[in-house]
Parts: C-alpha cells; sequence; structure tokens
C-alpha cells in the first residue's frame, strides 16, 4: 500500500503543473478562441453568397438601363452629326465677303467727273465685302480732304419690328450720307462688276498712296482719269448696328485723316 502512493503521488502532481490538451497556435503565437473562429468562417461563407447573388444582377442590366444608354448613343450620333454639318457651314461661310477683321484695306476711286465709290476689302486679293456709291462728286471730297479732316457719315433706317430681318449692317442698300455735318444726298451699295474688280486688281499692288489711273477716254468725260486714295483701315464694331473706320496714316499726329461712320437708326 505505500508503495502504491508513493507510485500515485508523481503522477498527480505532474498532471496539475502540466497541461497536456493540444491547442492551435496562429502566426503570432496566440491560440485564436473557437467561438470567433467559428464566427469569422460563418461570415467568410454569408460574403461569398451574397456575392454570388449580386453576380447575376450586375451582369444582366435591367430594360431601363438599356434604354438610356440607347438614348445616349442615339443623342452622341446626333451631335456628332450637327458638329459636321456646323463645321461645313462655317467653311463655306469663311469664302464669303464679310468676314472682315479689325485691320481692313480701304479704296477710295472714281472719275473726275464721277461719284466717289468706296470699297472695303479683308485683304487686297479677295473681292470687297461692302462696296457703295455717294452721290458726292469725287472732286468735291478732294476738296475736302484738302482743306482738314475728313468724317463721313452713312446711316440708314432700321426696319419695324413686324418686318424685321436678319440683315448685316454692311448689306443695307441705301444710306444718307453726311460729310462733316453737312447732308450729302443718298448712297447706294453696289455690287463689284467686272469693272470695279479690275480697278481694284489694278490698285492691289498699293498699300498706302493716292494718284491718277489713265482711263480708255469712254468712261466720265472726255479723259476719262481715275482718281483714288488707298489705305489701310481699322474697323471697330460698336454693335450690329454701328461699325467705324478710320485712317491708319503714319504720318498723322494721331488723328485719321478720313473716317467712316456706319450706323443703323
Amino acid at each position: 500500500m505505500k508503495t502504491f502512493m508513493a507510485r500515485s503521488t508523481p503522477d498527480s502532481s505532474s498532471k496539475r503543473h502540466f497541461h497536456w490538451t493540444k491547442k492551435v497556435v496562429n502566426e503570432d503565437g496566440e491560440v485564436p478562441n473557437s467561438k470567433s473562429t467559428c464566427n469569422f468562417s460563418e461570415q467568410e461563407e454569408k460574403n461569398e453568397d451574397d456575392k454570388l447573388v449580386a453576380a447575376p444582377e450586375a451582369e444582366a442590366p435591367s430594360p431601363a438601363a438599356t434604354s438610356q444608354s440607347a438614348r445616349r448613343k442615339l443623342q452622341a450620333m446626333a451631335i456628332s452629326r450637327l458638329r459636321s454639318v456646323l463645321t461645313k457651314f462655317g467653311r463655306n461661310r469663311s469664302n464669303l465677303p464679310f468676314g472682315l477683321g479689325p485691320r481692313v484695306v480701304g479704296t477710295l476711286f472714281g472719275y473726275r467727273r464721277g461719284h466717289v465709290h468706296f470699297a472695303f476689302q479683308k485683304d487686297p486679293t479677295t473681292r470687297p465685302a461692302f462696296l457703295i456709291e455717294l452721290a458726292t462728286p469725287i472732286s468735291g471730297l478732294v476738296r475736302e480732304m484738302a482743306s482738314g479732316l475728313v468724317r463721313i457719315a452713312l446711316e440708314c433706317d432700321k426696319e419695324k419690328e413686324e418686318e424685321k430681318k436678319a440683315v448685316r449692317l454692311l448689306e443695307e442698300p441705301m444710306w444718307r450720307t453726311y460729310c462733316n455735318g453737312k447732308k450729302c444726298g443718298f448712297a447706294n451699295r453696289r455690287e463689284c462688276g467686272p469693272k470695279e474688280w479690275n480697278i481694284l486688281k489694278a490698285v492691289e499692288p498699293i498699300s498706302m498712296g493716292a494718284g491718277v489711273l489713265p482711263g480708255n477716254g469712254t468712261e466720265a468725260g472726255s479723259d476719262g482719269e481715275l482718281m483714288y486714295m488707298r489705305a489701310k483701315f481699322e474697323r471697330i464694331v460698336g454693335s450690329r448696328d454701328s461699325e467705324a473706320f478710320y485712317m491708319m496714316n503714319p504720318d498723322s499726329n494721331g488723328a485719321p485723316e478720313l473716317s467712316i461712320y456706319l450706323l443703323r437708326v
């Protein structure tokens, strides 16, 4: 009996101080809780189920989304077609003579016994965007310019609201003329015919200056000499009803010798 008690004592003490239970250790050396491990695995399974449920919904768009995307494609196609039409229209409009910039070429010409003609061009090689014939004889205008500065105002009437049309200021056909405040009759807009175009081509190499061109003896008198003055003008657009052209003369003291005003009142 004593021998049995002596042998059993070490076994009971070893069981008391050492636990032989098998434990699962994670990478950090900590023992995970069985309850948390179970919860984590359940959460993963739930997430996987949610993904499987949500995947068919993303792959199969609703009819409303399909119709909206088709509508957007039609709108994009319509906008691209409209842009192409506008681009083509803008290119065609650029060939018209009304595309004047801030600097234009102005030519005043007329036969000795004829009337004054004014022509404004975008550059010397293009047809005039504005060609007008004044009732004033060119000899009278030359005298006015010799005496000092010349201000020419051209006025036209606005159309009534019920008759209003989209007419450019440079396209107005009839003008009242004032030279230095004095009424000088009326002026008419002219088309650039072969005769006017030949005159402008004759003075094309001249950037600034005045002179006389020999005529053929059949125009506006026995001599048929053509007087002209050519210079660059600064164009200022006040509104759709007002524009001004100031002759750029480097020899003047800041004041242009000739100014032309277009007004629609």
